[in-house]
């Protein structure tokens, strides 16, 4: 076993890889990495300096590869699976690529900014910047609604790199700014995502760790028994 992803249950971008490691059963080992005990922290930057997981090391390889989107792409070339992430259609890698950038880019990043937030010292709050952040989620909501009008999966009729991404954001992205009631196009996406193996294990996973997740009281009781 040579692969080794550096991560935590309870990161939403650690969820993006871990999906894409599951759903083509790869062996890999999981390191946790807990960046508030600061000798931690400190290893792990010396893997990576920016310090943000999740991180793969391939030691067959000699290769730290970082970036989530890099990573999955790592995968479907060097560890190939029964699931390719990254569609062979020039055209339809394209695709998955493009709502890859789009749910990182435009629902992850503004949840991520909604959440941050909740955890800055008194007096230090933007509530300008989370205002804007709830304001492009609504955006980035109606976009996607109408995407999954016509699609089942992101890429087109294939789980792919894009719904890797997807997930994750959605998932958090509805306990911050809920999208089920007002964009049902999305909401029967996102639940078509809920139902895969590798989704649920992810979250199985996750769950000793919601506790931790500052919107924890609007999360909803489902999430607890998946």
């Amino acid at each position: 076993m040579s692969l080794t992803l550096y991560q935590h249950p309870l990161a939403s971008f650690c969820h993006k890889v871990l999906i894409a490691l599951y759903e083509n059963e790869t062996p890999f080992k999981s390191s946790l990495v807990d960046l508030l005990d600061p000798e931690e922290a400190a290893r792990f930057a010396a893997l990576w300096p920016v310090g943000k997981m999740p991180v793969l090391t391939d030691s067959a390889r000699d290769v730290v590869m970082p970036e989530t989107s890099i990573i999955i792409e790592y995968l479907d070339r060097h560890y190939p699976g029964r699931r390719r992430l990254i569609p062979d259609a020039p055209d339809t890698a394209l695709k998955a690529r493009l709502w890859d950038r789009f749910f990182d880019n435009y629902i992850h990043v503004p949840m991520q900014k909604i959440v941050t937030d909740t955890l800055r010292a008194p007096g230090e709050s933007d509530h300008r910047g989370v205002a804007d952040a709830r304001a492009a989620l609504g955006l980035a909501y109606g976009m996607a609604d109408a995407h999954f009008a016509t699609h089942e999966f992101a890429a087109g009729d294939a789980f792919s790199l894009a719904d890797c991404a997807a997930t994750p954001a959605l998932f958090y992205g509805g306990i911050v700014e809920p999208f089920d009631e007002t964009h049902p196009h999305l909401a029967v996406y996102f639940e078509r995502l809920l139902e895969r193996a590798s989704v649920r294990r992810v979250l199985t996973e996750a769950r000793p760790y919601f506790h931790m997740f500052p919107y924890r009281n609007l999360m909803p009781e489902r999430f607890f028994e998946i």
